[in-house]
């Protein structure tokens, strides 16, 4: 991540909006936006295949009859930017369930996946995808589901000031396409 380039073009955009950059509340904000920016934006740098492989430390699953059961983990806390606006799509609650093929993923890593796959430019509905994906792919199976519920900005702080609406994508893969027992785990 270009950290300078950064700096330089948030110095501009506060001057662009009639801002005085050199003022002593903003001094700085150039070179705390784009920290905040490599933070926040640290999945950009990873594809999912990258992700799969830093967080897809899995295990024996405990008894052949674990590995028809489905491993359910809710209400997992992120954050992200959409592309379009770029603006914060945020009180974003995950909830992931997979079939285990034999192996099972330590549960903090399933929030880890979660965590760095919303730290792109995204829209919800590749963020739950990308999920989907990046834990097929550590964990070994085709059966996962994905359902997210967030908040945007671009609707509640901009255009339709709509502050109460949410939105609930949902992404099913494998059996969780067709069985709907699984999908209610959800």
């Amino acid at each position: 991540m270009d950290t300078k380039a950064i700096e330089t073009h948030i110095r501009g955009i506060l001057e662009a909006i009639g801002e005085d950059p050199d003022r002593e509340g903003l001094r700085e904000t150039p070179q705390r936006v784009a920290r905040m920016y490599e933070e926040i934006f640290a999945g950009i740098s990873y594809s999912n295949h990258e992700i799969a492989e830093m967080f897809g430390k899995t295990f024996e699953a405990p008894s052949p009859s674990q590995s028809q059961t489905a491993v359910v983990m809710k209400d997992i806390s992120v954050f992200s930017y959409c592309e379009h606006h770029m603006a914060l799509m945020y009180d974003m609650n995950v909830n992931v369930a997979y079939v285990p093929r034999g192996r099972v993923i330590g549960l903090s890593k399933i929030a880890r996946i979660c965590d760095m796959a919303s730290k792109r430019l995204q829209l919800q509905e590749r963020l739950g995808q990308d999920i989907a994906e990046i834990l097929m792919e550590a964990v070994g199976t085709p059966d996962v589901g994905v359902v997210i519920t967030g908040s945007h900005s671009c609707m509640t702080a901009r255009g339709i000031r709509n502050v109460s609406s949410r939105t609930t994508t949902k992404t099913f893969c494998g059996a969780f396409q067709t069985d709907r027992s699984l999908q209610e785990l959800l």
